[in-house]
């Protein structure tokens, strides 16, 4: 029955960017519906103009609280913020657009801390425009963990073939390496550890990546940075009962990943675990944030000015998304928890 099904909030991202044209066409396919209900925060005429773009029939029907949500293949439920002026440009930068992706994904961080709805599913933004608006976060992960009151989370980013979490992210190069300490390698490992687990793999394999080429290769290479950040944090996490390896060269720890050798990757910065995945599965990778008091899913895809507007953009990823959040999602009427068994498949 409908009721039974958790109920997910659609955040619609910049609505400058692909983040409605996504949303409208991930909603139609009937798959989608078996395993939840939905509601969109973002704006009907943004998401109207979207529908008439791709050439959508699908109904957008307004509802002024997320428990009213329609449970029907052929329509979509939007709480509708009204934000967006009616003739905003696709595809270019917009502070009004920056400001309103923020107030749609603090919507649902309210809704979902609530128990009004089950988990978060979030459309793209872009962090320039972000920052136009006048809301100075790095993305999405940085601005839930604000909006949760949560210390510290991680990214992971999980595709068919390869899940990777990240030891940082929205920083440069140089001050990753400064902030990669064992302390936050062991807390990382742990927290990928444990969502797997909760997700159904009761003893993940997993494989740290090191930071220099080679992982360092006994010293030959940077100023031993696996022996002293990484390396410690391993052994505590092994000594604990975790099957980890590493530090590991990262090209050799993606490729053993990639056949399956591992279930987890942890990467020690944003491009090192990013690129992979998007070679390996873009087009069905999902961003999922690990430590939230709430389910978090995202695609694993910017706003994508160059296309937005156009209607050619591919929904897979959102599809991947809403399913692995309906999946992760807690039963309407149980308190938020831990993912549910086999979500991260």
């Amino acid at each position: 029955m409908s009721e039974n099904l958790p109920l997910i909030a659609i955040t619609m991202g910049d609505g400058a960017g692909v983040g409605p044209e996504v949303i409208v066409k991930a909603m139609a396919d009937p798959v989608v519906h078996e395993r939840g209900r939905y509601v969109v925060i973002g704006d009907l005429r943004r998401l109207q103009q979207a529908a008439e773009i791709v050439g959508s029939t699908l109904s957008l029907v307004p509802v002024a609280e997320p428990e009213d949500a329609v449970a029907d293949p052929a329509t979509i439920s939007v709480l509708d913020l009204d934000l967006l002026p009616d003739d905003l440009a696709w595809g270019e930068l917009s502070a009004v657009a920056g400001d309103a992706a923020y107030h749609y994904i603090a919507k649902a961080a309210e809704l979902a801390v609530a128990g009004r709805v089950q988990a978060i599913c979030t459309a793209p933004l872009n962090k320039a425009a972000l920052h136009l608006g006048g809301h100075k976060y790095p993305g999405h992960t940085e601005l839930l963990a604000d909006l949760t009151k949560t210390p510290e989370v991680s990214m992971m980013l999980s595709t068919p073939r390869i899940k990777v979490i990240h030891v940082t992210t929205h920083i440069g190069l140089i001050d990753a390496v400064r902030k990669i300490e064992p302390q936050l390698v062991e807390r990382v490992i742990r927290r990928g550890h444990d969502a797997l687990v909760a997700a159904g793999v009761p003893k993940p394999r997993i494989g740290v990546c090191g930071i220099n080429p080679h992982a360092g290769e006994n010293g030959l290479f940077g100023y031993g940075e696996e022996e002293e950040k990484i390396n410690p944090a391993v052994e505590v996490c092994r000594a604990a009962g975790i099957n980890v390896d590493g530090a590991l060269p990262a090209d050799t720890l993606f490729f053993l990943g990639g056949r399956g050798d591992y279930d987890l990757v942890v990467a020690m910065y944003h491009d090192q675990g990013h690129g992979p995945v998007k070679v390996l599965g873009l087009e069905a990778g999902v961003n999922i944030t690990v430590g939230l008091p709430v389910i978090r899913t995202s695609v694993d895809h910017g706003t994508a000015f160059d296309i937005a507007g156009t209607g050619v953009v591919d929904e897979g990823s959102m599809i991947e998304a809403l399913r692995l959040a309906c999946e992760m999602a807690p039963s309407p009427k149980d308190e938020v928890s831990a993912p549910a068994a086999g979500a991260l498949g």
